[in-house]
């Protein structure tokens, strides 16, 4: 059973609010088991995982790369929206880490079964 589930539905740049997700997501993992976490990307979110960002022509700091810790911090549970892919045309492009494409309505299903939802 998922314990909590980060939603990322905001792109990376233009708020703090992609890092602070995930600074809130690796300090969780200190306190949960890696099995009881998972992450989801849906809408703009999606963005936070786009391996072709370039943060330095507008002053800001890489926070893509910092996604790749998940898989040292053992967090497999990771499942980007199919239809946000397929909507900014991004289902080919490679993307910083691995995670299943899965569609809305399955994403709901285990959106519904988590105890605590954080999104950012």
């Amino acid at each position: 059973m998922i314990q909590i589930a980060f939603v990322f539905r905001t792109a990376p740049y233009g708020t703090s609010v992609s890092r602070e997700g995930l600074d809130a997501l690796l300090a969780a993992s200190a306190f949960c088991e890696p099995e009881e976490m998972a992450v989801f990307f849906i809408d703009d979110g999606i963005f936070n995982l786009c391996s072709i960002q370039q943060p330095e022509s507008i002053l800001q700091k890489n926070i893509g790369a910092m996604f790749k810790l998940l898989d040292l911090y053992d967090i497999e549970q990771r499942y980007i929206c199919q239809q946000s892919l397929s909507n900014f045309n991004m289902d080919a492009m490679p993307l910083l880490i691995n995670c299943e494409k899965i569609d809305r309505t399955l994403m709901m299903s285990k959106l519904k079964s988590a105890a605590k939802i954080l999104t950012f």
